[in-house]
C-alpha cells in the first residue's frame, strides 16, 4: 500500500528500525533500556528545497533507501497506525 502522505520541500519521512531487543552478549533488553534507533528506511520523499535564485534543487535520496540519521533527529509521529519520523534531508547522515 502506498503511504499517502506527501512531504514538503527538502523533507522525508522515515520508517525507523526496530530497536534492538537483546544484547549482543544475549542479554534480553527490557523496553527502557532499548536504544532509539538510527537507522531506517525512506518511505516519502518532498519535491526538494528551493534556492534564493528560484530553482529547485533535486534531492539526492530515493524512496527504499536504507538510512543512517542522527540520535535525536526529526519529528515522530504516527499515520495510520504506524509510527514515522519526518526529518530534513541535511539531518541524514548517509545512505547505507
Amino acid at each position: 500500500m502506498a503511504l499517502k502522505l506527501k512531504p514538503l520541500a527538502d523533507r522525508v519521512v522515515v520508517e525507523a528500525a526496530p530497536a534492538e531487543e537483546v544484547s549482543t552478549g544475549g542479554i534480553i533488553l527490557p523496553d527502557t533500556a532499548q536504544e532509539k534507533p538510527q537507522q531506517g528506511t525512506v518511505v516519502a520523499v518532498g519535491p526538494g528545497k528551493i534556492s534564493d535564485a528560484g530553482s529547485e534543487i533535486a534531492m539526492n535520496l530515493k524512496k527504499g533507501d536504507k538510512i543512517l540519521y542522527g540520535k535525536y533527529s526529526g519529528t515522530e509521529f504516527a499515520f495510520e497506525g504506524t509510527e514515522y519520523l519526518i526529518m530534513r534531508e541535511s539531518d541524514i547522515l548517509a545512505i547505507l
